[in-house]
């Protein structure tokens, strides 16, 4: 497994736009967001973060930026929300948990995965997010009650782990944990690190993370972006 990620992880959407997810970006060389229908990720290059502006749409869209520290706004846009995120690694052996009953989630799952990340907001969601690699769900009664995939590859050989959500009725069963375990699992087949975001303060989520084998990697700052209206 390859190891020593600091370099992409610093700035992973940067990393996945000129990287392993090139394809995705939109813009230009020195300014760039994914494809808008997989998220509103965006990166600069150092001293071109006034070229962010020309990728917002309209005054409804946003731009999400990863980063070191909050990102000042170019002329034309303003701040809508900065946040501290946990960036956390995990690249450790993982246990299969093969007698666990989730299934893969597809193209006819689409409706359902967006209903459920609409309802519990595990993060950006876009009618393409699911696009981003094999998701994986719980079922009860027939319906989707939890589920959980991957997002961006800043490098060959690591994956982040995101979209993880439980219905709130289903959720103290430990379906989340055992949906990343599975994640995890997958990635590790494919001689891949897990790594993910999850907001700083939120001392649950992480401390389930940790129990996973994520450690603390550093905090990035997340600043969202929108035009003046």
């Amino acid at each position: 497994m390859v190891q020593g990620f600091d370099t992409v992880l610093d700035r992973p959407v940067w990393s996945a736009l000129n990287g392993p997810q090139a394809a995705l970006a939109q813009g230009g060389s020195t300014a760039m967001r994914i494809d808008p229908g997989y998220g509103p990720f965006a990166a600069a290059a150092p001293g071109h973060e006034r070229e962010l502006a020309a990728l917002l749409r309209d005054v409804d869209d946003e731009i999400w930026l990863v980063e070191d520290g909050a990102v000042m706004p170019p002329p034309g846009t303003a701040v809508r929300k900065t946040a501290r995120l946990a960036q956390m690694l995990a690249t450790g052996p993982v246990a299969a948990d093969d007698g666990f009953a989730c299934v893969p989630l597809g193209q006819a799952d689409v409706s359902a995965m967006a209903e459920l990340a609409l309802a519990t907001r595990p993060g950006p969601w876009g009618p393409s997010t699911w696009r981003y690699g094999p998701f994986y769900g719980v079922r009860r009664n027939g319906c989707l009650i939890a589920m959980a995939g991957e997002r961006m590859r800043p490098a060959d050989g690591i994956i982040e782990v995101s979209g993880v959500c439980t219905d709130p009725a289903f959720r103290g069963q430990g379906l989340a944990g055992r949906l990343i375990r599975h994640v995890m699992a997958g990635h590790r087949a494919r001689g891949c690190a897990s790594f993910l975001h999850s907001y700083a303060d939120n001392a649950a989520a992480i401390a389930l993370y940790r129990s996973l084998g994520f450690a603390l990697r550093r905090e990035r700052v997340v600043t969202i972006l929108g035009k003046v209206r």
